[in-house]
């Protein structure tokens, strides 16, 4: 066994030196013996030990357990108790120190061995495992601050993302606005060419038909532009519920009569409204893009000289809707990417569209606290359900 520098602190005398002659015998150097707490802590200033040796009851105001926690909080020295009881209620207060081994008197030269032994191996293994808690300690810390500092670059990314997204919104919203001006001038200008016309112009059917050209081109360019600005305002979180009291069945004759304006393969708007209250709350904004987006792709989407039904009634505070076309259809493989922004299904062929429509139909929607589902066959139509919140 190695050698050890051993304080023993003991206030029996016969005691202190039978236990001085055993570790002197295993080649262990004593540093020092004291009779009381006090002497022993005076002995540990000067000196260095590996191992105390402690007897629970000193002489002296100080008694093994005191001197122990002094000594673990002073000098972190491992300490072996030596005491002649073993009852459960020493055995406890022994306990509260943490001590590296005790000692039952009287001992003997084996036993003595092998507790100091295990009470210097205990006590380097939780000096390793100290060490290591402190290491961890370290690059958690280490780590805590870099993640910190990662926080704020993205704090710093998120913010530069906000400050970017805010000028996209300003410059669409500009430069729509930008457009709508002349697109109103050139719209007035092709219906005064189709008002002139009218008077026995030579040129009359060819006035009259590429003034619809340009009337028709520009109807659809001033579209796309209200679809964008939408979009600008829904991505800068602008958009909120607004709701007002509306005239339900002039409300729903209007959108009709709009979108009936606009048909050029003469499909056919079969309305059926019932149970309508006089008037509804809702948000008439929204509810006019939900509506013109939906039955306005109806039409499009619907063969030459095909029916599209509108039904429309109000059950529990809730206006439903039915939109039904024998159209096109839409592919099973596609139909979970139709409220998606400049989505297209492969079938539309030739026919002019943005991929917005339904985009903002689904986004009012959710704005305004409604469902909206739809089912759909190639070749055979779709139809689609609503419900928007509508009080009396």
């Amino acid at each position: 066994m190695f050698s050890l520098k051993i304080l023993i602190t003991e206030d029996d005398t016969v005691s202190a030196l039978l236990l001085k002659k055993a570790l002197e015998k295993n080649h262990h150097q004593i540093i020092g013996m004291a009779d009381s707490g006090e002497m022993a802590l005076e002995i540990l200033k000067d000196n260095r030990a590996d191992i105390v040796m402690m007897d629970i009851n000193l002489s002296g105001k100080l008694d093994g357990i005191k001197t122990t926690e002094i000594i673990n909080e002073k000098y972190n020295i491992p300490v072996v108790y030596l005491t002649a009881s073993s009852d459960s209620e020493t055995l406890q207060k022994v306990a509260v120190t943490n001590p590296s081994a005790y000692v039952i008197k009287p001992f003997n030269i084996r036993e003595l061995n092998m507790v100091i032994e295990l009470a210097i191996f205990k006590d380097k293994k939780e000096k390793e495992l100290q060490n290591l808690n402190n290491e961890l300690e370290e690059k958690v810390k280490d780590r805590t601050a870099d993640l910190n500092e990662a926080n704020k670059e993205l704090q710093k990314a998120l913010e530069k993302e906000r400050e970017l997204s805010e000028l996209k919104s300003r410059i669409v919203q500009n430069v729509s606005h930008g457009f709508k001006t002349p697109l109103t001038s050139i719209l007035s200008s092709a219906q005064l060419l189709k008002l002139y016309a009218e008077k026995d112009h030579p040129f009359k059917v060819k006035i009259v038909k590429h003034a619809s050209k340009i009337e028709n081109s520009v109807r659809n360019l001033n579209s796309l532009l209200t679809s964008v600005l939408f979009f600008g305002k829904a991505d800068a979180d602008k958009m909120n519920y607004k709701p007002v009291r509306i005239y339900t069945s002039a409300f729903l004759n209007e959108v009709v009569d709009m979108v009936k304006a606009g048909v050029e393969n003469d499909v056919k708007i079969i309305t059926n409204f019932e149970k309508l209250p006089k008037m509804i709350t809702s948000d008439m904004d929204l509810l006019y893009q939900i509506l013109e987006n939906l039955l306005s792709n109806a039409v499009k989407y619907s063969k030459d000289g095909g029916t599209v039904t509108f039904k429309v009634n109000h059950e529990d505070d809730l206006l439903k809707l039915y939109i039904k076309d024998e159209g096109i259809g839409i592919s099973d493989a596609e139909q979970s990417q139709l409220y998606d922004r400049f989505f297209r299904a492969k079938n539309v062929g030739l026919r002019e569209g943005s991929g917005l429509g339904l985009s903002i139909v689904k986004k009012c929607i959710e704005v305004i606290g409604g469902k909206i589902s739809f089912t759909s066959k190639i070749n055979k139509g779709t139809e689609f359900k609503i419900e928007i919140p509508a009080k009396k």
